[in-house]
C-alpha cells in the first residue's frame, strides 16, 4: 500500500511539473512572439549610399519638399550622387507626409542647394540622389 501511495504521489508531482513547464514554455513563446512583432513594426529601413527613385517619385519629392525648402549656398561644391555634403550645409529630415507617399525616402535627410534637392544618407552625409526642379 505504501508503495502505491508513493507511486501515485510521484505521478502527481511529475504531472504538476510537466504542466508548469508547459505553461512556462507557452508564456515564453508568447512573450518572444510579442517582442518580435513589436520589433518588426518599429524597425525602419536603414539609409544606404544608393537610392533609385522613379521619375514619378522624384516629381513628388520635389513638389512636396523642394517648394518649401530653403535654398542654401555651397561655394565650390557640385552636387552629385556619391559626393559628401559639406559640413556647413544643414540637413533636414524628410517630412512624414513625403515619407508616407515615398517610403524609400523615410531613412534619409535632404538639403536644397542651387535649386537641386539632395537626398542624403544622414549617417555619412553621402548624396544618394539629386533631384532637379524639372524632374
Amino acid at each position: 500500500m505504501k508503495t502505491k501511495i508513493i507511486a501515485i504521489a510521484t505521478v502527481a508531482a511529475l504531472a504538476a511539473g510537466i504542466g508548469s513547464a508547459s505553461a512556462a514554455d507557452n508564456q515564453a513563446m508568447s512573450n518572444s512572439s510579442t517582442a518580435n512583432k513589436s520589433m518588426s513594426s518599429t524597425m525602419q529601413p536603414m539609409a544606404q549610399d544608393n537610392l533609385t527613385l522613379t521619375p514619378a517619385q522624384q516629381r513628388m519629392a520635389w513638389r512636396d519638399i523642394g517648394r518649401q525648402a530653403k535654398d542654401q549656398t555651397a561655394p565650390n561644391f557640385t552636387a552629385s550622387v556619391g559626393a559628401t555634403l559639406p559640413s556647413d550645409v544643414s540637413l533636414r529630415a524628410i517630412p512624414a507626409k513625403v515619407a508616407d507617399r515615398v517610403s524609400a525616402l523615410k531613412p534619409y535627410d535632404y538639403a536644397l542647394i542651387h535649386d537641386r534637392l539632395l537626398i542624403v544618407n544622414p549617417s555619412d552625409k553621402k548624396i544618394v540622389d539629386v533631384i532637379s526642379r524639372h524632374a
